[in-house]
């Protein structure tokens, strides 16, 4: 083996699992629910929770390969973001930008949500197109009602 092939041979194990020393990304206790939107109805929570709850609510499934870094890291940073966006478990009745009805369609029409990333290792939530269209118009209608939420 030459040089540079061995220290990559040595190296790069050394280097992983020195990187699962970092904490960052092992925290997995979510939050409690605190407030759901009134959701149009019952299909549009399904399809919400089965498409979207892991990075948009705070009942997030967290599979094994969230405990190994650097995948810990991604899909830390991921729910976080995904929840700071839009929290289905914590709603706050549209007033949020990601909470309107337009910023909704247009993200899960335009296939950005759920993103591919997601989809490749949760194949549940790859929605055909009726499904697809069918979440858009619960959200919409969900986004667009107004008072607290239930569960």
């Amino acid at each position: 083996m030459g040089g540079w092939t061995r220290t990559v041979a040595i190296g790069a194990p050394v280097l992983f699992l020195l990187i699962q020393a970092v904490p960052y990304g092992r925290d997995h206790d979510n939050p409690p629910v605190v407030r759901e939107p009134p959701w149009a109805d019952a299909e549009t929570r399904t399809l919400a929770k089965r498409a979207c709850f892991d990075c948009h609510s705070n009942e997030t499934v967290w599979p094994a390969y969230s405990n190994v870094a650097p995948i810990s890291w991604l899909v830390r940073h991921d729910v976080t973001e995904g929840r700071g966006e839009l929290n289905f478990s914590d709603w706050k009745g549209g007033a949020r930008k990601k909470e309107r009805p337009k910023e909704i369609r247009k993200a899960i029409e335009k296939g950005e949500m759920p993103p591919f990333a997601y989809t490749l290792t949760h194949p549940a939530a790859r929605l055909g197109a009726e499904d697809r269209g069918r979440l858009v118009e619960g959200l919409v209608a969900t986004a667009g009602q107004r008072g607290a939420g239930h569960r």
